[in-house]
C-alpha cells in the first residue's frame, strides 16, 4: 500500500488552501463556508440534481454494492420511507469481531503517512460527497423524513461543513507539535549531549461511530472525520432506519481512500437488523477505543459508564428552554418560535421544549400578554405558518418513528392543550404521516413531573411561572440537572439579559436572545456556533472544539543520540 501512495494523487496540494482557510474559520469564528447550501441549478449544474434522484431511485430495491467490503452475508431490507414506502435494500452483513479485526489490519500505513496526507485525502471524500449531495439529499429525505429543501442542505451542505470542521480541528491539533527536533543540552566538561527527536500522531485505535435516525451525516461526519483524520480506523454503524445516507457515505471514502494508495478498510460499514446488539458489543470490545454517538440518553449514559476502554463523545437529549421576559417585536418573537417549532416537526435535538413565561405576563409592544394570552397568539402563529398544506409539508417533513407518535399521543393528555396536533396532507406524498406542533399549557408548580422529561418531536410547552427571576433559576436547575442543547431568552432589559448569560454558563448551556428574525435556536452555523456541550447532562462533547479531537491521538516520540564530530571533541 505505501508504494501505490507515493503514486497516488496528491489531495494535500489539492486541498492544502482549503485545509488553512477552514482552520482560520474555526480560529475566528466568522461566517465561511465552502459548500454552498442551495440546491440550485445556477452552483451544482444542470443535470445534478435530476442524476442524484435518479441515483437514489435506481438504487430501492437493490441490494447496496461495496466492492471489496469485507463481510458474509446481507442485513435484509429493513428502512421503511416516512413518506410511505419501503426502499427494499440490503446491505453488506460484518459481525463486530470481523469488523474489528479488519480495521486492525488496515492502518498501518495509514498511520505512517501523517496528517497533512490523511487530511488531503479527508477534504477530497468531502468534496466528493458534496458532489453527490442531490443523491444524499434524497437519501437522509427517505431514511429520515425531513422536507427535500432540509434534507438537502443539513443532510449535504452542513453535514459537510460539520465534517471538515472537524477535519480542520484534528489537523491543526497534530500539526501544534513539530514532527522532529534536535535536542543539544550543554554540559560543564566536554561537549554537548546532542540528541534527535521524531513526534509522531498516533491514533487511539479503532473507532464507533453509533449513528442516530433523525441527523445520520450532520451528526456523523464530525466524529468520522475526527476520527479518520487523526489516524483512527472507523466503524460506520448507522440506525438500522436511516442506512442509506452513511452507506453511500462509506463508499465514497472508501473509493478515495483506495485511489490514494490506501486500505479502503480504514473505514468499514457495520449494518444490523432493528433490536440487534451490534453497538453495544462493539462498545465494549478491548479494540475500540473511540465511540462516538448520536441518540437517546439511555443508551449514551449506558455508553459513558461502561465503555471504559474508549473515548466517548455523545450527544442525548434534555430540556431546550426558552425564557420569556419581555420583547419589543412581539410578532417577530412569535414567527421566530413557531417556524422553530414546526421545523422537521420538532424531531431535532435542538427543539424548543420549555418555554418559560411569567404567569401575569410579559410587556410587548403590542401591549401586556398574560401566559395565556401568551400560548394563544403562539397557537394562531402556527396556524398562521401552517395553514397552506404544501408550505406545512415543507416545513414539517414526516414523522420519523412510532416513538414520536407515541409521545405526541400522550402529550395530548397532560397540561391544557391550546393547540392540538394535526395531520396535513402531503401534495406528493399521501401516505407521509405529517403532523403539526402540540402546544400544551403547563404550571412550573404543578406539573414539574412533565416538563422535566424529554418530549422529543413537535411537543412543546408553555410554563407559567412566578417571574422571570423564577424562569431564569428554572432554567438554571432543570438544564444542570437534565441538561440541554439550546437555551433562548427575550428581553428588552440588560439586567435580565445579562442574568440570563449568567444562568446559562452556571447551566453550561449555549445561549441565543431575542431571536425574532432568520436566526433560529435551533439551528447552528459550523466554524462559528459550537453545538453541544459536555457542562450539561445532554452531551459529552462539543461539535466541534479541540477536546473533540485531542482525545483521539497520543504524540509518540522517539530519540536517539547524535555522533558528535570529532573536531568538536578535540
Amino acid at each position: 500500500m505505501q508504494n501505490a501512495a507515493a503514486e497516488a494523487p496528491d489531495f494535500f496540494a489539492r486541498h492544502r488552501t482549503l485545509l488553512e482557510k477552514a482552520v482560520s474559520a474555526a480560529a475566528s469564528r466568522e461566517h465561511w463556508t465552502p459548500y454552498p447550501e442551495s440546491p440550485s441549478k445556477s452552483v451544482y449544474g444542470e443535470d445534478a440534481a435530476p442524476l442524484g434522484e435518479a441515483s437514489f431511485k435506481e438504487q430501492i430495491g437493490r441490494p447496496f454494492d461495496l466492492p471489496g467490503h469485507p463481510g458474509e452475508g446481507r442485513v435484509a431490507p429493513e428502512e421503511q420511507s416516512p413518506y410511505g414506502f419501503p426502499l427494499g435494500i440490503s446491505y453488506p452483513r460484518l459481525t463486530p469481531d470481523a469488523a474489528v479485526a479488519a480495521a486492525r489490519k488496515a492502518v498501518g500505513a495509514w498511520r505512517a503517512a501523517g496528517p497533512d496526507t490523511r487530511a488531503g485525502v479527508a477534504a477530497e471524500i468531502l468534496a466528493r460527497l458534496n458532489a453527490a449531495s442531490f443523491e444524499i439529499a434524497h437519501a437522509v429525505q427517505h431514511t429520515t423524513g425531513q422536507a427535500f429543501v432540509m434534507a438537502f442542505q443539513a443532510g449535504g451542505p452542513h453535514a459537510q461543513d460539520r465534517g471538515l470542521e472537524a477535519v480542520a480541528y484534528a489537523w491543526a491539533a497534530q500539526k501544534a507539535q513539530p514532527a522532529a527536533a534536535r535536542w543539544s543540552k550543554p554540559q560543564r566538561k566536554g561537549g554537548a549531549l546532542v540528541m534527535d527527536k521524531k513526534f509522531t500522531p498516533v491514533g487511539r485505535g479503532v473507532s464507533l461511530l453509533v449513528a442516530c435516525n433523525t441527523f445520520p451525516t450532520w451528526n456523523g461526519y464530525p466524529g468520522l472525520f475526527a476520527s479518520l483524520v487523526t489516524g483512527n480506523p472507523v466503524l460506520v454503524k448507522p440506525h438500522p432506519g436511516a442506512v442509506l445516507p452513511l452507506a453511500l457515505t462509506v463508499r465514497v471514502a472508501r473509493e478515495t481512500l483506495a485511489e490514494a494508495g490506501f486500505d479502503p478498510d480504514l473505514v468499514l460499514l457495520v449494518t444490523e437488523a432493528p433490536g440487534g446488539r451490534d453497538a453495544a458489543t462493539l462498545a465494549l470490545h478491548p479494540d475500540v477505543r473511540i465511540v462516538d454517538f448520536t441518540g437517546s440518553t439511555e443508551f449514551g449514559d449506558w455508553l459513558e459508564e461502561n465503555a471504559r476502554q474508549a473515548a466517548v463523545y455523545t450527544e442525548k437529549a434534555g430540556l431546550n428552554t426558552v425564557v420569556l421576559d419581555s420583547t419589543d417585536d412581539y410578532r417577530g418573537l412569535l414567527g421566530n418560535l413557531a417556524f422553530s417549532l414546526s421545523l422537521y416537526s420538532g424531531q431535532m435535538c435542538t427543539t424548543p421544549q420549555n418555554l418559560l413565561i411569567p404567569r401575569e405576563g410579559i410587556t410587548t409592544d403590542q401591549g401586556p400578554r398574560t401566559a395565556d394570552e401568551f400560548a394563544a397568539d403562539l397557537a394562531a402563529a402556527l396556524d398562521k405558518l401552517l395553514g397552506d398544506p404544501a408550505r406545512a409539508a415543507g416545513t414539517l417533513g414526516a414523522i420519523v418513528n412510532d416513538g414520536v407518535r407515541g409521545r405526541l399521543k400522550e402529550a395530548a393528555e397532560v397540561g391544557r392543550t391550546v393547540r392540538p396536533s394535526t395531520p396535513v396532507e402531503h401534495p406528493e406524498y399521501p401516505r407521509a404521516d405529517v403532523r403539526t406542533p402540540l402546544v400544551a399549557r403547563l404550571d412550573a408548580e404543578s406539573d414539574r413531573e412533565v416538563f422535566t422529561r424529554e418530549w422529543f418531536g413537535p411537543v412543546s410547552f408553555v410554563i407559567g411561572t412566578d417571574s422571570t427571576r423564577h424562569s431564569l433559576q428554572m432554567l438554571r436547575e432543570t438544564v444542570r440537572a437534565h441538561g440541554a442543547l439550546t437555551a433562548a431568552v427575550h428581553s428588552t432589559d440588560e439586567e435580565v439579559l445579562a442574568a440570563a448569560e449568567e444562568a446559562a454558563l452556571d447551566a453550561g448551556v449555549h445561549l441565543s436572545e431575542n431571536l425574532t428574525g432568520q436566526v433560529f435556536v435551533n439551528q447552528s452555523s459550523a466554524f462559528s456556533d459550537f453545538h453541544g456541550s459536555a457542562a450539561n447532562p445532554a452531551a459529552g462533547a462539543t461539535l466541534s472544539d479541540a477536546a473533540f479531537v485531542t482525545g483521539r491521538f497520543a504524540v509518540l516520540q522517539s530519540r536517539r543520540p547524535v555522533a558528535v564530530a570529532a573536531e568538536e571533541n578535540a
